[in-house]
């Protein structure tokens, strides 16, 4: 299993760099490996999207497609599930390779899932969409690894940034740093170089990113684009 979110740095992983998540929805499915080779050295995570066409109205992968990018590559596989009804899919994951899944907090039944993936010796993450307010996963966050912070509705790719979600950011970077909990804080939704100095200022440290990656004739220049932007706020005095 890959560790990107194993150990916290000195300080915490609050105090990291900020990382950059590309995420293959928006990648070309006829040459994934390609795609994923292409973005690799800039990138720290790869984010997988996984849809059921029921919590959202579109289909996308499974496991199967999970077990052969891990066969292809070595980086931490951040496993985003969209899905109503998760739980019995997270050993199927586990054993295709995934290093992290996530699940909504709309769905329920958090406590239980929680524990299925510990059990299953997965990082465990939790997302919100960005009209479901912080305090639904406030309870949760000593028991997770990640907190995703929806800034798009989840769905489809290359939606435009929801800006009204950034208090919520700035909230759970607040509960998390009070914690003194090991908690990565990621964004997904519209992220691009414009945005990224918004999101790191409120507080995310793991920016997730596919059309403004993908899209690109140069995928790594892209990435790299969006982390110089989201560091340069952090360098001119955002919070840490």
């Amino acid at each position: 299993m890959a560790d990107a979110l194993a150990v916290p740095p000195a300080g915490g992983l609050a105090a990291a760099r900020v990382r950059i998540a590309p995420s293959i929805l928006s990648a070309d499915f006829a040459r994934l490996g390609d795609e994923i080779n292409r973005v690799a050295p800039e990138a720290d995570v790869l984010h997988v999207d996984v849809m059921d066409g029921h919590f959202v109205p579109n289909l996308t992968i499974g496991p199967p497609v999970v077990a052969s990018i891990r066969r292809h590559c070595d980086l931490y596989l951040d496993c985003h599930l969209m899905m109503d009804n998760p739980g019995p899919f997270l050993e199927a994951f586990r054993d295709a390779g995934a290093d992290s899944c996530t699940v909504h907090v709309e769905i329920g039944g958090t406590g239980e899932l929680i524990g299925q993936m510990r059990g299953l010796g997965l990082h465990v993450g939790l997302a919100l969409n960005p009209e479901t307010p912080f305090e639904q996963c406030q309870p949760w966050i000593d028991r997770i690894d990640l907190l995703l912070v929806m800034t798009v509705h989840p769905g489809f790719g290359g939606q435009s940034f929801i800006s009204e979600v950034m208090p919520k950011v700035v909230r759970a970077r607040q509960a998390i740093d009070a914690l003194g909990t090991p908690v990565e804080l990621e964004v997904d939704g519209g992220i691009d170089p414009r945005t990224a100095p918004v999101v790191a200022e409120a507080g995310a440290r793991l920016l997730v990113a596919g059309s403004a990656i993908f899209g690109h004739d140069d995928p790594v220049a892209a990435a790299r684009q969006i982390r110089q932007a989201a560091q340069s706020t952090r360098s001119a005095g955002g919070p840490s």
